[in-house]
């Protein structure tokens, strides 16, 4: 797997916008500020496909990224548990994350991203509660993993797997400064593509997932 090219394609702040497609559609979603614009544009090789912030809660609407001209999109998610915003916003982001994630057509995995020097809090166990509950597969992302030394960094990405209750190789360690993780993320996308090859090729077959 190559990411060769990449582009924005739309935003949706509302259910009705939410595209209802069968391109293959990978969701990013974590904590406000973890880091999911610069996860995005570290992978397409595109320093300003998503806006980056500083500020936390800067993402407001699922924003749309067509990658190697359609061969699967990235979709950012508004981050969560941005504790500035009143909570009748955080209501309204908490439904647009939930509806896209009952009703997209091509959701295929999510990538929750997690800051590896954070502990997952109970923001994150809600999120993966409820792709548990409705069996939508995921991968965690450990994001700035140049915060710490590779030892640490190990380390960190042992207990995130310890408290999630997954594997050690089910977490992959990341940096969009330092351009590490990008091939073992590659390697997982081609994975999910040839799944969902398989299933549109064979719509009987389980996930085997």
């Amino acid at each position: 797997m190559e990411i060769k090219g990449a582009e924005f394609v739309t935003s949706a702040g509302t259910v009705e916008q939410i595209i209802k497609g069968e391109t293959v559609e990978i969701a990013v979603v974590g904590r406000s500020n973890v880091g999911k614009s610069s996860f995005i544009n570290f992978m397409c090789n595109h320093g300003r496909l998503a806006k980056t912030s500083k500020e936390p809660g800067r993402t407001r609407l699922i924003n749309y990224f067509k990658v190697n001209k359609g061969e699967f999109m990235f979709v950012d998610l508004p981050g969560y548990g941005f504790a500035k915003v009143n909570d009748n916003e955080k209501a309204k982001w908490g439904m647009i994350i939930e509806s896209y994630l009952r009703e997209s057509t091509g959701l295929k995995n999510v990538f929750v991203l997690l800051d590896v020097r954070r502990e997952p809090n109970a923001d994150d166990v809600q999120m993966l509660n409820y792709l548990y509950h409705y069996n939508i597969p995921f991968t965690i992302i450990a994001t700035k993993g140049d915060k710490l030394s590779r030892s640490a960094g190990l380390k960190r990405k042992r207990e995130i797997a310890n408290a999630l209750k997954v594997g050690f190789d089910n977490v992959l360690l990341t940096s969009a400064l330092n351009k590490s993780g990008k091939q073992e993320v590659l390697d997982r996308i081609e994975h999910i593509l040839t799944i969902a090859n398989e299933q549109k090729a064979n719509p009987e077959t389980e996930d085997d997932e």
